[in-house]
């Protein structure tokens, strides 16, 4: 089956063509909902609900779009919706000092392999994790981040900036733990 018929035979309600899009798509859409989620069993409830949008939504769908940006954008939103947004209501301040800090390298941690990185990015507080991985990973400008999240864009970049610097002392303090 091609992409083309499982979208046409989702548009129109068929069970094997429902069946085919989520065994074809789950893994990469499981990646992107586990990127939001502290743990595997809220990622799987979190794909669950945006699969349940995909098969109600799949009739607006235009292919004038990538279909799998389509499908990562209603997991990421999804994922979004499923978490307590309260850490984003606070703004800090001084986010020029925090700006005027020195910026590490982009290669500086370019020895560390995905699984390794990711394990220390789930272990950022949620609204550092969300901003990080939609600014990082998905791509998504601050203004993006503001409407996707209903925060503000400083705040958007605040936790960035935050998410960065709390990295960095994962990574010092693992390093030290090493030698």
């Amino acid at each position: 089956m091609t992409e083309q018929e499982i979208i046409r035979g989702c548009q129109e309600g068929k069970a094997q063509y429902q069946k085919e899009l989520v065994v074809r798509f789950s893994p990469m859409l499981m990646t992107v909902s586990r990127r939001y989620s502290r743990d595997n069993e809220s990622a799987k409830d979190n794909l669950q609900e945006a699969f349940i949008k995909i098969f109600r939504y799949i009739g607006r769908y235009k292919p004038t779009g990538s279909f799998n940006a389509w499908m990562r954008r209603i997991v990421i939103n999804a994922s979004l919706q499923s978490i307590d947004k309260a850490c984003f209501k606070r703004e800090i301040s001084g986010l020029d000092e925090l700006l005027d800090q020195p910026s590490t390298p982009a290669d500086a941690y370019a020895h560390l392999g995905a699984e390794e990185l990711m394990n220390l990015i789930d272990q950022l507080p949620n609204g550092f994790k969300q901003v990080f991985n939609l600014y990082v990973l998905e791509g998504y400008s601050h203004r993006e981040i503001s409407e996707v999240v209903g925060i503000t864009e400083s705040t958007s970049r605040s936790q960035l900036v935050r998410a960065r610097n709390y990295l960095k002392k994962m990574l010092v303090k693992r390093d030290r733990i090493r030698v």
